[in-house]
């Protein structure tokens, strides 16, 4: 019996060797692609995971990287790194185009047929390649409702979905509304859910001592199952 395979891809993107995992579903033929960005803190085993999971389903996926093979246990340096990327529009499309770049190079990947998928940072880079004007078929983004500059979400040519916890403090009300009011400006087939009393980064279960959290984090391991099968179900409708 054919199983999913994998193997570490390495590429260049904003000045760095990134180092993501690409995971192939059984077969030969060619197969509708999926674009999974990371948490803010960086690429690791449990997004590396999410596409070996992706690629059982039937879908060719990559985890890619944000931080040149980083993963960042200080909240510190996460945020030195983080904050002026969210600031910067084309860096993040930099970096989501290398990785679509990476997505494309590969046979099996279906180029008629790529959804993208992040969390937190990794979704913000997401929505970045749809205001670019990037051919996804479907967005979907969990705790990244980062808003675009004025007026490019018109150029997102696909649905978008969102998922946040109704208790984020760095996802709050004013800028869930922000972003709901800006896919709403510009026509995009949107939605948002809101996971009532789930913190940010709920998707993520604790990883060990090593990591230092912030207030305002913390995993909801039910909301985490709904918001995977959320996004299992939007890849589903809009990929085939």
């Amino acid at each position: 019996m054919e199983t999913v395979t994998t193997r570490t891809v390495e590429y260049q993107a904003d000045g760095l060797t990134m180092v993501g995992r690409l995971a192939l579903p059984a077969g030969a033929g060619r197969r509708p692609a999926v674009l999974i960005g990371p948490e803010g803190t960086g690429l690791n085993d449990f997004q590396r995971a999410r596409a070996d999971a992706l690629a059982e389903l039937g879908y060719v996926a990559l985890a890619f990287d944000i931080h040149g093979g980083r993963w960042f246990t200080d909240p510190d340096e996460m945020l030195a790194r983080c904050l002026p990327l969210l600031d910067d529009p084309d860096r993040m499309r930099d970096i989501g185009h290398a990785a679509l770049d990476v997505l494309l190079a590969e046979p099996r990947t279906d180029p008629g047929r790529i959804a993208g998928i992040g969390y937190g940072t990794g979704g913000a880079i997401v929505l970045e390649l749809g205001r670019a004007g990037v051919d996804l078929r479907a967005i979907g983004t969990v705790n990244g409702l980062v808003t675009g500059r004025p007026g490019e979400a018109a150029n997102i040519r696909c649905p978008v979905w969102a998922g946040v916890g109704s208790e984020d403090p760095i996802m709050a009300p004013a800028q869930r509304d922000a972003f709901a009011a800006e896919m709403q400006a510009a026509g995009v087939d949107w939605q948002l859910t809101v996971y009532g009393g789930a913190l940010h980064a709920f998707h993520h279960p604790p990883v060990g001592p090593k990591q230092r959290l912030v207030p305002g984090v913390g995993y909801h391991a039910r909301h985490a199952e709904r918001a995977w099968r959320d996004v299992v179900t939007l890849l589903a409708e809009n990929l085939g």
